[in-house]
């Protein structure tokens, strides 16, 4: 499909830089295809009241880490080069994807310290080195550390900071705040550069709600990469590379959603990583199976989603894959209705904004 058919004008004050307080008061937009309302506008802690019994809700239990890394290349014959790094994929205990920046002038064989930017320094010192040992496109590295498993985890946690989405990370630095505010509640692997946002309105109050209205809770984990971020550069879909993501769902998961679905209950993911991963674990009748490992799924209109009947997810950027995927959703002129909705009646976007439920366009 044409990218453009994804566009929209947003205004840039529809970005919100800080979340709501308490995390539930946000507003949710209920989006009913064909429904009659087909747009309601509610609050976040409305969401028990609007699922049934015997629904049940799939969690991302990622954790965000701190990991974006000021950097400084090495190169003999060389003056160094102060860099930025940002991890996104985790290759091996001692080997990140990542992207810098400026990534056109730095070349395989380069060495980044982080830290301690002394010559020769050693990492008990506090700093942490690594190879660039292969390039890719848009200023995609891969690094060697010179650490590896939990050592280079614990490194990593000290010498960087928190990847804030550009968006807000281009209008204000990372404070004391969004150590809490863009973590949700309920993290707990970590592994992700991005908060699974959604997720983010969810408060203990709330989930002991959910959990008194009789909504049984899952957990998957799809450690989010910071691809979720980059442009679709591609005029037509189909030329569009997703980056992979780690995502996992244990057998015993799979099989109590599995339950819940030959019971008549509903399967309500909590964000579009869920959805993904699940989606990702799911055959082609919907049923979910064990998964563990990489996942590239894109999901676009016309492509099925089988595993999901419901879907909590904030508000996305125009022509992002996000927006795309909830197109595929509920349908690409129900979205723009619902966009043009909640941008008209000061709808909060994007991470730190507010949220939707939406019911598919196909019930399932």
């Amino acid at each position: 499909m044409r990218v453009d058919l994804f566009d929209f004008e947003l205004p840039e004050e529809r970005i919100a830089l800080r979340p709501a307080e308490p995390r539930d008061a946000g507003r949710l937009l209920v989006v009913r295809p064909g429904g009659v309302p087909p747009l309601e506008d509610r609050r976040v802690r409305d969401l028990p009241g609007l699922l049934r019994p015997g629904d049940a809700l799939v969690f991302n239990d990622t954790r965000v880490i701190p990991a974006r890394l000021a950097a400084l290349r090495t190169r003999p014959g060389a003056a160094g080069l102060r860099a930025e790094v940002m991890l996104h994929l985790r290759e091996a205990p001692d080997r990140w994807r990542a992207f810098a920046r400026p990534g056109k002038r730095l070349a395989v064989g380069d060495v980044l310290r982080f830290g301690d930017h002394r010559e020769g320094a050693p990492c008990e010192l506090g700093g942490l080195a690594a190879q660039l040992v292969a390039k890719g496109e848009g200023g995609e590295i891969v690094l060697r550390f010179d650490l590896s498993g939990p050592v280079l985890d614990e490194r990593i946690a000290a010498l960087g900071t928190l990847p804030l989405p550009p968006y807000i990370a281009g209008k204000r630095p990372a404070d004391a705040r969004d150590a809490t505010d863009y973590q949700t509640v309920y993290a707990r692997e970590p592994g992700a550069v991005a908060a699974p946002t959604a997720g983010l309105h969810f408060s203990e109050d709330l989930l002991a709600v959910l959990d008194a209205a009789g909504l049984s809770r899952h957990t998957v984990t799809l450690h989010v990469g910071a691809g979720t971020f980059l442009p679709v550069k591609a005029d037509d879909t189909a030329d569009h590379r997703m980056h992979a993501e780690i995502g996992h769902l244990d057998a015993d998961t799979a099989e109590a959603l599995n339950a819940v679905r030959a019971r008549g209950g509903r399967i309500v993911a909590v964000g579009t990583t869920a959805l993904r991963l699940l989606e990702s674990a799911a055959d082609a009748e919907g049923r979910l199976r064990p998964f563990s490992g990489p996942t590239e799924i894109f999901i676009t209109p016309g492509v099925p989603v089988r595993a999901v009947d419901a879907l909590m997810t904030n508000f996305h950027l125009p022509r992002s894959t996000l927006f795309m995927l909830v197109s595929a959703f509920s349908g690409l002129e129900t979205m723009r209705t619902a966009y043009a909705h909640a941008i008209r009646t000061g709808y909060r976007f994007y991470s730190y904004g507010d949220s939707s439920l939406l019911f598919p366009a196909d019930p399932r």
